[in-house]
């Protein structure tokens, strides 16, 4: 059986919606891997464009609100931003909470390039702690 993995930020925008990508590329076939905010947006434009730079198209992936996983069983719950970590329901069954603080991307201004250079850093540091973490 697959174990399956709950990754959670705020607007399921950015972050988690790059660590979903990320981990389905990384772990194959042997995790389900799913998404969700507290409160739920749009996928950013800039995500999507940096995970394209790894030839990982979350360009199909929308944004979801976590109540639609409260009822479905999970290994391993993820959170990966601070708020998102505070306002995380219990999971029903044996899902394991992991909390990764990363910083929002979203919130950076400047121009396009100072914008896209700041998804690139928080996609980068979210595929070394999932490599670092599927490997224990």
């Amino acid at each position: 059986m697959k174990q399956r993995v709950l990754i959670l930020c705020t607007g399921n925008s950015a972050r988690s919606q790059m660590a979903e990508g990320l981990l389905r590329h990384l772990a194959h076939d042997r995790m389900e891997v799913y998404s969700a905010g507290t409160r739920p947006s749009t996928v950013n434009p800039y995500a999507i464009q940096a995970m394209a730079q790894r030839e990982i198209d979350i360009s199909g992936q929308r944004s979801k609100h976590l109540n639609e996983y409260l009822d479905q069983p999970f290994d391993t719950v993820i959170t990966v931003c601070d708020q998102a970590a505070e306002t995380c329901p219990i999971f029903p069954g044996r899902a394991k909470r992991i909390h990764w603080s990363f910083p929002d991307p979203a919130a950076v201004q400047g121009d396009e390039k100072a914008i896209l250079a700041a998804f690139e850093r928080v996609r980068d540091d979210l595929e070394t702690k999932l490599r670092g973490w599927l490997a224990t």
